[in-house]
Parts: C-alpha cells; sequence; structure tokens
C-alpha cells in the first residue's frame, strides 16, 4: 500500500498499515491488536496517532513510538505526530482476538478476559499454549518482563510463561 499527499487517507488505512508494526518483544502481534493504538486522526496535512503503554514504564515505549511513525511516514508524505497518552490506562481487554491468537502463536498463554477485576485464580491456572492442557500451575507471578508470569504444564512437561492480565 502506498499512500500520497493527494490521496485520502482514512482511519482505517492507517489502523491496516500498523497491522505491521509489532511488539518489539512479541514480534507476533501488532501494536493494533495489542491495543495501545488509541486514537487515530487524519488531517489534511497531517496524522495524529495516540497510544496508550501497556506499562507507564515499559522500556519498549519510545521504540514504539518512533516505529509507528516511521512506518505511517513512509507511507504518506504528510506529516506524522504519535504521542503517548497516560489518561488512559491499558487493560488486558484491549487486546483483540486477533492478538490472543499472536501471543499463542509467540508461546505464551494469553491472558483471560475479565470484568475489570483480576482475580488471582486468573493467574494460578493458565492454559498451556502447547498444548492447551489446563492441568499447569504457576511457577513464580514473576516473569523476565513484569507483564509475564513462569508456569509449567504437568501433562506436557513444558515451562512456558503467561502475558498477565492487567486490570
Amino acid at each position: 500500500m502506498r499512500f500520497g499527499t493527494l490521496v485520502n487517507i482514512t482511519k482505517e488505512d492507517v489502523l491496516e498499515a500498523l497491522q505491521d508494526v509489532k511488539d518489539p518483544e512479541i514480534p507476533t502481534i501488532s501494536v493494533v491488536d495489542l491495543g495501545i493504538i488509541r486514537n487515530v486522526e487524519v488531517g489534511e496535512r497531517i496524522i495524529k496517532i495516540t497510544m496508550t503503554p501497556t506499562f507507564s514504564g515499559c522500556p519498549a515505549l519510545k521504540i514504539m513510538e518512533n516505529m509507528v511513525k516511521e512506518k505511517i511516514t513512509e507511507l504518506t508524505a504528510l506529516d506524522v505526530e504519535v504521542t503517548t497518552n497516560f489518561d488512559t490506562q491499558w487493560n488486558t481487554n484491549m487486546i483483540t482476538e486477533k492478538g490472543l491468537e499472536g501471543l499463542k502463536k509467540h508461546g505464551l498463554a494469553p491472558p483471560l478476559r475479565h470484568e475489570g477485576l483480576v482475580q488471582i485464580d486468573m493467574i494460578t491456572h493458565a492454559e498451556c499454549p502447547l498444548c492447551g492442557s489446563t492441568n499447569t500451575v504457576i511457577k513464580s507471578p514473576f516473569g523476565p518482563t513484569l507483564c509475564r508470569s513462569l508456569h509449567y504444564c504437568n501433562d506436557c512437561l513444558n515451562a512456558f510463561e503467561q502475558f498477565k492480565p492487567v486490570e
């Protein structure tokens, strides 16, 4: 897809292009499906994109902002402004169904959907992304990143990580 300044660019065009921008740590999920693209405004001379980080201290935040800006800039001569907004708190319910599948493809147990309250059972009983078993145990609520926990599957005998649910 190639945009130009004389072509009418829509919000949907921008979101489609951003499907190519993947989470730097989880390359099987786009920033759109991760749910961190909160708003896209397409003006006559500028495209404004607003992001919400998964965690306020996410070390990949600036990298993702730059990746989003670079992707849209390479497609259009319009100015592109990418800002991060901390007013809206991200939660794991913002991950799309396609995003949940992307987490599984990466070998991560996806977070369970919640009703605004994360219960401890949602973390302690993760479904193994390798065999689908729920005969699993949590080994540590702390994984290699803040958003992951460590688990073990008693059926396929593999260790795995869960993308922890966040409310």
